[in-house]
C-alpha cells in the first residue's frame, strides 16, 4: 500500500473518478427533438411534494411495507445553458413509500453547493464529467461540484446520496432534507467516495474512492461508523464506476479507459486503449497488500454485480459488458440535445477467475443494464441477475427481466415501446432466491406520467401484481434502495 496523503490525493486528479450522472408542461425541452424519450432528460423545477399514487392495476399484497429510495439527475438547464453530459444533472432523491394498501410519492433535491451556486445565477457553470468549467465557477474543493445524483445508500440509519468525486450527502429518510455532507473523520474530508458501495448482510460496508493510480478503501461497520480508510495503488489509472466483492476479497476491475491528464471536461481527460486489455485486482478484504491480478481482453463497463468465491477459490461474478465506452464518452452527452447516438450494447457477462490465474467470459448475449441480486446473499453463491432488457429504438430499456444462470433462460416482462424502465430492486418475502418481489419504476411516454411497478419475483413474465401511477413525469434515475 503507498502512503497516504490527503493533500497530495485530492490534487492529483481526484475528479477523474467523477461520474454519475419536473418537466413543466409550459417549459420547452432546450434543443431537444421531438423524440417522445426525450422526457427522459427533461428538468424538474422544484422539489415534489408528498402525493397519494393512483392504483391503476392489479391489488396490493396485504404484507407489503416497503419504501424505495432512488437518485438520480433531473436539473440540466438553466438560463441559456446546458449540463454537457446526463451525468452532470442535480441530484433529485425520490421516495416510494408502500403500506396499508397506499402508494405514496415524494421527491426532493439535494441541496448542493453546486445547486446553490447555479440557482443563484441561473446558469450552468460548475465543471463535472461531462461539462467543461463557465465563467462564474466556483471550484475550491470536489464537494464544490458535487452533484450528488448517482445513488443512494443506508448505513446506520442515515440515507446517504452518493455521487463519486467527494462526498456522500446526508439526507433526512422521512423528510429529505439535506443534512450537509458527512465526513467520517476530519483528514477524510472531501475525499472520494462511489456511488457503488457493496454491502454484506451484516451491514458492513465497502466502497472505493478512485484518483488516478491510486484508490482510497473505504470501511464502514454496521452502525455506519468508520472501519477502515486505506490508500491502494492500484497501478493503473483506469476508470471504474463500480467495483464487486466476495465475501474474502474485493475485485476492481480496471478497465482500458485511462485518464491521461487532467482538464474539464473530465471525460476528454480519459482515452480508450484497448491495446491495454482488462485487468482485474483481486484484494484480501482483510490485508489490502495481498492481491492477485488476471489479464482478461478489452472491455468497458460501468455496473457489476456481486461476486462469490467457491470452495476451490474459483471467483464468479457478472456484469454488462460493452466493447468500448462511446455511451460515457459521447452518447449519454447527445441525449441532453434529444439526439441518440447508438453506441455497443452493454451484455450480460459472467466473468470466471480461476485459481490458476487464469480468467474467462461466458456471456449470456442478452443486452442487459443495471444488474440487481437479492442483497441477502451478498458474496454467497446466487442463481439468478435482475436486469433491465428490451433496447429497441430509443436509448432507454422497456423490460425487466431475471436471468437464470443454471437454465440460461430469462424470466423477462416487456412494458411496451411506450415505457422507458429504471432499474428494479429485490424485495425479500421468503427465504429463497426468488421469493420476493422486483419493485421499480418506469416512465410512461403515453400518459407522461411515472409508474411503480411490484411484480412477483418468480414469474416475473406475468407483469405487475400492481401499478401505481403518479400525477406527472420524473426523468430517469440511475440507481436506489429498499428500506
Amino acid at each position: 500500500m503507498t502512503q497516504f496523503d490527503r493533500r497530495h490525493f485530492l490534487g492529483s486528479g481526484l475528479f477523474a473518478a467523477a461520474a454519475a450522472t419536473i418537466i413543466t408542461p409550459e417549459r420547452a425541452l432546450a434543443g431537444a427533438s421531438p423524440a417522445g424519450w426525450s422526457l427522459a432528460v427533461a428538468d424538474v423545477d422544484a422539489d415534489v411534494p408528498e402525493e397519494t399514487l393512483q392504483l391503476v392495476h392489479g391489488k396490493v399484497p396485504a404484507n407489503c411495507d416497503v419504501t424505495l429510495y432512488r437518485n438520480g439527475p433531473a436539473k440540466f438547464r438553466r438560463g441559456t445553458g446546458t449540463s454537457g453530459h446526463w451525468f452532470d444533472g442535480d441530484g433529485l432523491v425520490r421516495k416510494f413509500r408502500v403500506g396499508d394498501g397506499k402508494a405514496h410519492l415524494t421527491a426532493r433535491f439535494v441541496d448542493t453547493p453546486k445547486r446553490r451556486l447555479e440557482t443563484k445565477l441561473d446558469a450552468i457553470v460548475q465543471p463535472g464529467f461531462g461539462s467543461s468549467r463557465r465563467d462564474g465557477a466556483v471550484v475550491n474543493g470536489p464537494d464544490d461540484t458535487n452533484a450528488a445524483n448517482t445513488s443512494v445508500l443506508m448505513s446506520g440509519g442515515q440515507l446517504l446520496a452518493l455521487w463519486e468525486g467527494g462526498s456522500p450527502a446526508i439526507v433526512d429518510p422521512e423528510t429529505l432534507e439535506t443534512k450537509g455532507f458527512k465526513t467520517f473523520r476530519r483528514d477524510l474530508k472531501q475525499m472520494p467516495f462511489l456511488a457503488h458501495p457493496r454491502v454484506e448482510a451484516d451491514g458492513t460496508v465497502w466502497n472505493l474512492g478512485g484518483n488516478g493510480k491510486g484508490t482510497f478503501v473505504w470501511k464502514l461497520n454496521p452502525d455506519g461508523s468508520l472501519g477502515k480508510a486505506e490508500m491502494l495503488d492500484v497501478g493503473r489509472a483506469s476508470y471504474f464506476h463500480d467495483f464487486t466483492a466476495t465475501a474474502r476479497h474485493l475485485i476492481i476491475v480496471l478497465q482500458p479507459w485511462v485518464q491521461e491528464g487532467f482538464k474539464f471536461p473530465l471525460s476528454t481527460a480519459m482515452a480508450w486503449k484497448p491495446e491495454l486489455g482488462t485487468r482485474i485486482l483481486v484484494i484480501d478484504k482483510d490485508d489490502l497488500s495481498k492481491k492477485r491480478t488476471y489479464e482478461l481482453p478489452a472491455f468497458s463497463f460501468f455496473h457489476l454485480a456481486d461476486g462469490w468465491e467457491e470452495s476451490d477459490g474459483t471467483i464468479r461474478f457478472d456484469g454488462c459488458l460493452e466493447e468500448n465506452p462511446t455511451f460515457g464518452q459521447i452518447a449519454a452527452s447527445a441525449l441532453l440535445r434529444g439526439e441518440h447516438i447508438k453506441s455497443p450494447s452493454p451484455m450480460l457477462t459472467q466473468i470466471v477467475l480461476h485459481p490458476d490465474g487464469k480468467a474467462d467470459m461466458k456471456t449470456t448475449r442478452i443486452s442487459a443494464e443495471f444488474p440487481a441480486t437479492d442483497r441477502r446473499r451478498a458474496g454467497q453463491a446466487r442463481r439468478f441477475t435482475t436486469h433491465v432488457a428490451g433496447y429497441r429504438q430509443t436509448p432507454f430499456p422497456h423490460a425487466i427481466a431475471i436471468w437464470d444462470w443454471k437454465t440460461g433462460r430469462d424470466d423477462k416482462f416487456d412494458f411496451g415501446s411506450h415505457q422507458l424502465v429504471e432499474e428494479f430492486l429485490f424485495v425479500p418475502t421468503g427465504s429463497g432466491e426468488r421469493d420476493g418481489w422486483l419493485m421499480g419504476t418506469t416512465l410512461n411516454l403515453k400518459e407522461r406520467k411515472t409508474e411503480l411497478h411490484l411484480i412477483d419475483a418468480g414469474r416475473v413474465s406475468e407483469g405487475p401484481l400492481a401499478t401505481w401511477r403518479a400525477s406527472l413525469p420524473l426523468p430517469l434515475t440511475f440507481h436506489g434502495t429498499i428500506a
